[in-house]
């Protein structure tokens, strides 16, 4: 069986491969990206894998950049876009920098809102023992296209009542029974 796929612009993005054992069904947001001249020769961000939630964004370095322990840097991507209306974009850290290296994001998920129009770039830091060094086309974040909802308050004098109540804070308990 040869893989199938909808076009680009469809509403829904579907690909089916070797046995039709894959099957991915999700919507496809069209995000304007423009590259500065220092993400030249990199590729575009993109999903590692088909089932892939996030993806992986690109150091635009010129050269190394070292990341003491306890400190943060900025770390530029060298791309700048345009987010349709109702949308924003999570940056996210990658699990493997964080276990391997104790490498985060202090603001995670950093938020990208529809309106930015400036360049992504992703703040970095080291909760690791030993400097991280940061090289050029390394992936150093995901980004995730999420749908963005408006909230229309409603005061009132008093909320309805649930098992848990106001309870908080590790109140759960840390074990399941």
């Amino acid at each position: 069986m040869q893989p199938q796929k909808k076009a680009a612009n469809d509403a829904f993005f579907s690909i089916t491969l070797g046995n039709g054992s894959l099957f991915v069904n999700a919507p496809v947001v069209q995000v304007a990206v423009r590259r500065l001249p220092r993400s030249e020769g990199l590729p575009l961000p993109s999903y590692a894998t088909a089932g892939a939630a996030g993806m992986d964004l690109l150091a635009a370095v010129d050269s190394t950049v070292t990341v003491p322990p306890g400190e943060r840097t900025l770390v530029p991507t060298g791309l700048c876009i345009a987010l349709p209306a109702g949308y924003e974009l999570q940056i996210r850290p990658r699990s493997g920098l964080a276990l391997k290296h104790g490498i985060t994001l202090p603001n995670s998920p950093g938020t990208i809102d529809e309106d930015y129009r400036g360049e992504l770039c992703v703040i970095l830091m080291n909760t690791g023992q030993e400097a991280f060094t940061v090289e050029r086309g390394m992936r150093i974040a995901q980004a995730v296209v999420a749908p963005v909802f408006r909230v229309a308050w409603n005061e009132v004098d008093d909320l309805d009542s649930t098992e848990r109540g106001t309870g908080g804070f590790g109140s759960t308990g840390t074990h399941s029974s």
